[in-house]
């Protein structure tokens, strides 16, 4: 009885940081249309995200690519079929890859800031003086940080696919002399303009995800340093843990609505 009482306790709790995360997210959401309030500050966290996520994007993106074309190209050669490579890795960058890499560097170089941040405000009791002076906090802090996670995690995506596909052309074609025409005559047969549209639906409401949960997470954190600290980790984590979910749904609706073409 004791462990069944605790269970329960434990996931009312759980759902009722759900229900506190969504009414955030939503809040922040509902206001949206008011942007002369929250313009500048958007501009800013843009211009933040951009400056923190751009570099590394790209750092990330040239060795995955390049491991990818490596292992690919090392099995479609054993099967004569070498060409292949180009597709195997525009295909993986562009469906999976890209929207999952903006994300997740969103959450963790972006979102972290963003906990900490308005962590800090929080202990400080800045969020309890805005409301007392009738400024809605959710409307001046949240409603920016998910539109500019979002935005730069659209902004994104063309970054990682193009730095995927010139690792992928190094180890490809320079590696394992493929021929460049055939490297992107194969990244181009399997490839259509829908897998492009869902990698950018997908990269915005990943945007959308990380920036809601560092900003619940931050707004209700501890008020105590140690506080900020775990909840940055819880935040970076709960969002990885969503992105993964919520791009697995996505992909399995779009596969089923629009099924993989063959060569």
């Amino acid at each position: 009885m004791a462990w069944s009482g605790y269970v329960g306790r434990r996931a009312g709790s759980a759902l009722g940081q759900v229900g506190d995360l969504f009414v955030i997210v939503l809040e922040g959401l509902r206001r949206s249309w008011d942007v002369r309030r929250w313009w500048w500050e958007f501009v800013d966290q843009c211009w933040f995200l951009a400056r923190v996520t751009s570099v590394p994007v790209l750092l990330v993106s040239l060795p995955l690519g390049a491991t990818v074309a490596l292992q690919v190209g090392e099995l479609a050669r054993q099967l004569g079929a070498g060409s292949a490579t180009g597709s195997a890795v525009f295909v993986g960058l562009i469906r999976e890859v890209a929207p999952l890499a903006s994300a997740l560097l969103i959450a963790g170089a972006g979102g972290s800031a963003m906990t900490s941040d308005i962590g800090a405000r929080h202990i400080r009791d800045e969020l309890s003086a805005m409301e007392v002076m009738s400024v809605n906090p959710i409307h001046r802090l949240v409603t920016p940080r998910m539109w500019a996670a979002s935005t730069i995690a659209v902004c994104l995506c063309p970054l990682v696919i193009l730095a995927g596909a010139t690792g992928g052309y190094f180890f490809n074609v320079i590696v394992q002399g493929v021929t460049p025409g055939a490297y992107f005559e194969g990244a181009l047969s399997l490839v259509v303009a829908s897998d492009l549209y869902v990698t950018l639906f997908k990269a915005w409401i990943f945007g959308f995800i990380a920036a809601g949960v560092a900003c619940y997470k931050g707004m209700t954190c501890a008020t105590s340093p140690v506080g900020v600290g775990r909840a940055v980790n819880q935040a970076t984590v709960v969002t990885f843990m969503l992105v993964f979910t919520f791009n697995y749904v996505i992909s399995a609706v779009y596969f089923l609505a629009y099924p993989p073409r063959s060569l």
